[in-house]
Parts: structure tokens; C-alpha cells; sequence
């Protein structure tokens, strides 16, 4: 069994951050001892090296390994060049247990609202997915664009400019799950076998309408996926049930 803790849209900053919320989640997501965290961008709110600062003191206080990649608003005022001093690469892979992979992608572009993966990234991630499916490996795709619509957010703006390219190479790779955030609201689709996944905003004050802080667990076995979303400090809900992809 792999356990995972989805987190995203933190916006760290003066205005925005609510610290209170963030500690609470740390404490959660440490109780649970997740294998990994996957952050899906949108650490900080405008870019700034102090922001990024601030933001390695706080995610220091989770105990699992934490991978992140960045979002639109981490891409601002030079931000993109910051995340990979102080947070790491922007696009990068990873193996555990030499059975399940996860692949982080960059869809941010500096100074830019929308989304974007362009062709040489779209190009290492088709390699990527090939070896998966040569290996027979679980695999996980994260990024901060949404490439599907999310109900409950209004008119529909700074989606990937090519994120019917990137949806059909996820889809026919038959990628097991792709996570994402930018929208800070929950939702989950399953188009064809690949289920996708977008987190609401963990700390931000930036929230729509009733909608609470929260973060996205994934319990997955060998022949199913768990999917809860968790309202910090509040309930916890099974958001879908889903068998594993045949070998």
C-alpha cells in the first residue's frame, strides 16, 4: 500500500497565508505519515525570494519527502529562476518501490497567468510514459494547470494552451493519476482510465464561496484507489473508489 498527501495553492505571503490553517495541516498530514507529499504549485503568492524564504521554513515542518513543482504565481517577478535555487527542479521524475512513478511537469510561464508544457517538455514526458508502460508501472502525473475544466469556478480561463495535446497523451499512456491545483477547488474526473484529480487551496484565504482549506490523501493498493478529500480540521470524505488499471 502507497499513501500519498496532495497539497497545493499555498500562496505564502503577507495577505493571503492564513498560518494558523497551515499549522493544522501539518499536524494532520503528519499524523498520517504519508509515504510522499506532492505539492502542485502556487507555494507563494507573487514570486518573491522572501516569499520562497519563508515558504522552505514552513514546508521544513512536514516529516514525508515533499516534491513540488511550481505555479503561476511561483513563475512571477523572476520566481521561476528562485523555485530552482531554493525548491528544486521544475520539472523532474521519480521511482518508488521501483513499481510506481511519479512525474512532475512545469506549466508555468514567467510573469503569465496561463498555462503552458511546450513541446520539448511534452516530448520528455511521452519518453517518461513510454517507460512506465514498458515497466508496468503505476503511474502518477503532476502539474499546477488544470487540463480539464473544474465545475465551480466560474468563466473558464488560464487552462493549458495546449492541454488537449498533453489530456491525449495522458489519456492513451493510460497515466493511473493525474493531480493538479490552480483553481483551489476539489474535484475529480475519470476520463477513459485515467482519473484526474484537482486540489483545493490548503491555506490560502483565497477560497470560492462555502468551500474549506483542504488537502487530497490517496490510498492506493494493488488493485484499488482511494481518493479522500480532507477539510482541514474538519471532515474527511471518500471523494471516489476506483479500480487499478489492468497490467
Amino acid at each position: 500500500m502507497t499513501l500519498i498527501a496532495h497539497i497545493s495553492d499555498l500562496h505564502i505571503c503577507e495577505t493571503d497565508f492564513d498560518e494558523d490553517i497551515f499549522i493544522q495541516a501539518v499536524t494532520e498530514i503528519n499524523q498520517l505519515q504519508p509515504d510522499m507529499i506532492i505539492l502542485t504549485g502556487d507555494i507563494t503568492n507573487c514570486g518573491y525570494y522572501v516569499e520562497f524564504q519563508q515558504a522552505t521554513r514552513y514546508l521544513e515542518m512536514f516529516e514525508a519527502p515533499l516534491f513540488a513543482v511550481p505555479g503561476n504565481h511561483d513563475a512571477r517577478n523572476l520566481g521561476y529562476q528562485t523555485f530552482e535555487e531554493i525548491i528544486g527542479e521544475r520539472s523532474w521524475k521519480l521511482t518508488m518501490d521501483g513499481d510506481l512513478t511519479v512525474i512532475g511537469l512545469d506549466s508555468s510561464s514567467p510573469d503569465e497567468s496561463r498555462g503552458n508544457i511546450g513541446n520539448p517538455q511534452h516530448m520528455w514526458l511521452e519518453h517518461q510514459l513510454d517507460e512506465c508502460a514498458i515497466n508496468e508501472n503505476f503511474s502518477i502525473v503532476a502539474l499546477h494547470h488544470h487540463v480539464i475544466p473544474i465545475p465551480q469556478t466560474g468563466r473558464e480561463r488560464n487552462v493549458l494552451s495546449d492541454a488537449g495535446d498533453i489530456l491525449k497523451t495522458l489519456t492513451t499512456h493510460e497515466v493511473d493519476l493525474v493531480l493538479s491545483g490552480h483553481k483551489h477547488v476539489p474535484n475529480v474526473w475519470k476520463l477513459n482510465n485515467t482519473i484526474v484529480v484537482n486540489a483545493g487551496s490548503l491555506c490560502s484565504k483565497k477560497l470560492r464561496g462555502k468551500i474549506k482549506n483542504s488537502y487530497m490523501v490517496y490510498n492506493i493498493t494493488d488493485d484499488e484507489i482511494e481518493i479522500f478529500l480532507n477539510n482541514i480540521g474538519g471532515e474527511k470524505f471518500l471523494f471516489g473508489k476506483y479500480a487499478r488499471n489492468e497490467l
